[in-house]
């Protein structure tokens, strides 16, 4: 656990102790971003995926990887973004090194992240492809119809925090965007899947994943049970 520092909102002036939170690093480390306690926090108006992530080091491991940016929600209704010092913006697949790569470790228990919003639930799925070993994660090149795409290396993921379940086009879509990139795609869905997307993610060995609020991806198919047992080595 990160130590916690006070983080005055400039909307209101209410102050806050904030501490970060630490997800697991692929070594098994809790890693925090650090904060930083001389800069002033900033009001969120609108995410983008290079403000929501940060690269951060393990420091047991040496690994860099993308967390989420901190960030704190005020009383009065703004949404903070904490500072935070020895870290820099994600990392591109352009930017990756073979000297981050460390040996591969034995996966830890994935820790969810409680999903109440649709970032959240992105949130949520960034950090289980990362647990599942895949790397580079960040936002989708192409638009799908539904969702927020996720790519890394070896993968396209589609999230979905809507209400209604999944459709046959939708997982149709997301086939078809993966094989023009030669990856495989994984679908996650908050409201479930309609039987005959379900019957056609089988035949095209699309894995799909349920999120419940708890912000842990249960595998519906064979594909995803497949996968977790795999990873992304495999």
């Amino acid at each position: 656990m990160s130590e916690s520092m006070a983080v005055r909102c400039p909307e209101c002036g209410r102050e806050h102790q904030y501490a970060a939170p630490a997800y697991p690093c692929a070594c098994g480390t809790p890693v925090a971003p650090p904060l930083n306690r001389r800069a002033t926090p900033t009001s969120v108006t609108h995410h983008t995926w290079d403000e929501d992530w940060v690269t951060v080091r393990c420091g047991s491991c040496g690994r860099a990887d993308q967390w989420p940016h901190p960030e704190l929600g005020c009383s009065c209704g703004t949404v903070l973004r904490v500072p935070v010092t020895g870290a820099s913006r994600p990392l591109r697949p352009d930017c990756a090194t073979d000297t981050d790569e460390p040996p591969a470790a034995p996966r830890a228990t994935f820790r969810p992240v409680t999903i109440r919003t649709a970032r959240d639930a992105v949130t949520a799925v960034a950090l289980y492809l990362r647990w599942l070993g895949y790397r580079d994660i960040r936002r989708a090149d192409q638009r799908q119809p539904s969702g927020i795409g996720l790519a890394a290396r070896g993968v396209l993921a589609q999230v979905d925090p809507s209400v209604r379940p999944a459709s046959l086009r939708d997982i149709e879509c997301l086939w078809l965007t993966a094989m023009t990139e030669c990856t495989d795609c994984v679908y996650f869905s908050l409201a479930g899947y309609e039987n005959d997307a379900r019957d056609r993610a089988d035949g095209l060995d699309v894995s799909l994943f349920v999120l419940d609020l708890t912000g842990t991806p249960q595998p519906v198919n064979g594909a995803a049970t497949a996968l977790i047992a795999t990873g992304a080595e495999a």
